[in-house]
C-alpha cells in the first residue's frame, strides 16, 4: 500500500511509520520540517495547497495526525496555534483529496478521546458517550480541549470527498517505550518516586498500547463498513491510582510520591503544561471496535505495563 502521514513525523507518526514500514509499505510523511524516519519526507506548510497534494493522488490510505502538541500551557497565542493547526490541515487535506483523479480510499483523521465528558460514574462509547463541555465538577478552562477536538472533527465532516471514506480516530494515550512518549514521563516519574497518586486519584485513564493501536489502524484501514467516530482505547480503563501502582509494580518501584491538586498546579506551571491532561476523567471504551470484532491483544494495563517496560529497558540497553 501507498500510504501518506500528515504530521507523521511525532511520537505516534513513529509508531505506524516503523510498523507499516516492516512490512514493506510505500510512506510518505508530509511534514514541515521536512523529515521522517522510516518514510520519504516530503515538506508542506500544513495550510495551502502546493506540490505536496500530489502525493495524494493514487494514495492507498491518508492518516492524518498533523497539530501542534497540546503539551504546552493554554496561553491565548499557544491556544490559537493548537485550534489553527488541526483545523487548517484537515481543511487543506480535503481540498487536496477533493481534486485527485484517483483519491485515497480511506483518510484516517487523528481526533481525540479527550471530546468526552469528564465523568466517573460510566464508560463514554461512541454510542453512548456523552461530548464533554458542560459537565459539572469540570473547570471551564478545560471546554478549550473539548472546542478544539469539535472543530477538527467538523471540518473533517465538511470536507467534500464523497469518494474517501473518513474516519474520526478518537484516540486514547499511546503507550509505547520510544523516548519522549508520555509513557516514557511517566515511567520516568515513577523511577524518581513521584508516581504516586495525583488529585483523589479517582479520575479515570484511558490508553491503548502502541501494538494494539497499530493493529487497531490496520482492522480501520481494511474495514469498509467503519466510518465516523471510533474510539481507539484499550477496554479497561481505570482509576489514576491503580494506574500507577500497576506501573510502580512494573518497574519494581514500592512507592510513589503523591500530589494533592494544589501542588500539581504549581508543577505543572513550572513545566509549561495543564494539569488537565492529568486530573479529567477520561472514561472512554471502543464500542465499535469490539462490536466490529476488533481483538485486543493487550487489553488490561497490568500486563501492558510489564510489556512496555520490558521494552524500555531492553532499548537502553542496547542503545
Amino acid at each position: 500500500m501507498r500510504i501518506v502521514l500528515p504530521g507523521g513525523s511525532g511520537d505516534v507518526g513513529g509508531v505506524l511509520c516503523r510498523a507499516f514500514a516492516a512490512r514493506g509499505h510505500e510512506l510518505v510523511v508530509l511534514s514541515r520540517g521536512g523529515r521522517a524516519e522510516h518514510a520519504r519526507a516530503v515538506t508542506w506548510d500544513a495550510r495551502t495547497l502546493g506540490p505536496w497534494a500530489a502525493e495524494l493522488d493514487g494514495a492507498d490510505v491518508v492518516i492524518n495526525l498533523a497539530g501542534r502538541s497540546v503539551d504546552c500551557r493554554y496561553t491565548a497565542a499557544n491556544r490559537r496555534e493548537i485550534l489553527r493547526s488541526r483545523v487548517d490541515s484537515t481543511r487543506v487535506l480535503g481540498e487536496a483529496i477533493a481534486a485527485c483523479a484517483h483519491p485515497p480510499r480511506v483518510w484516517l483523521q487523528a481526533s481525540t478521546a479527550t471530546i468526552y465528558a469528564h465523568r466517573y460514574d460510566a464508560d463514554n462509547d461512541e454510542a453512548t458517550g456523552r461530548i464533554g463541555g458542560v459537565e459539572p465538577g469540570a473547570p471551564s478552562s478545560w471546554n478549550f480541549s473539548i472546542e478544539v477536538a469539535r472543530a477538527w472533527e467538523r471540518t473533517l465532516d465538511e470536507a467534500p470527498t464523497p469518494r474517501t471514506r473518513k474516519v474520526k480516530m478518537r484516540t486514547a494515550m499511546v503507550m509505547s517505550p520510544d523516548r519522549g512518549s508520555i509513557f516514557d514521563v511517566l515511567l520516568g516519574l515513577v523511577r524518581r518516586g513521584l508516581g504516586g497518586t495525583v488529585g483523589d486519584g479517582r479520575q479515570y485513564v484511558s490508553w491503548i498500547h502502541d501494538h494494539d493501536f497499530v493493529r487497531a489502524v490496520d482492522f480501520l484501514i481494511e474495514r469498509e463498513e467503519l466510518a465516523g467516530a471510533v474510539n481507539l482505547a484499550a477496554p479497561g480503563p481505570l482509576p489514576y491510582s491503580e494506574f500507577m501502582r500497576a506501573l510502580r509494580a512494573a518497574a519494581g518501584v514500592r512507592s510513589g510520591l503523591p500530589a494533592t491538586r494544589w501542588m500539581l498546579e504549581i508543577g505543572t506551571f513550572f513545566l509549561r503544561t495543564e494539569s488537565e491532561l492529568v486530573l479529567k476523567s477520561r472514561r472512554v471504551v471502543p464500542g465499535r471496535l469490539l462490536a466490529a470484532g476488533f481483538q485486543f491483544e493487550h487489553p488490561a494495563w497490568p500486563e501492558s505495563a510489564r510489556d512496555l517496560v520490558g521494552r524500555w529497558r531492553e532499548a537502553r540497553s542496547n542503545a
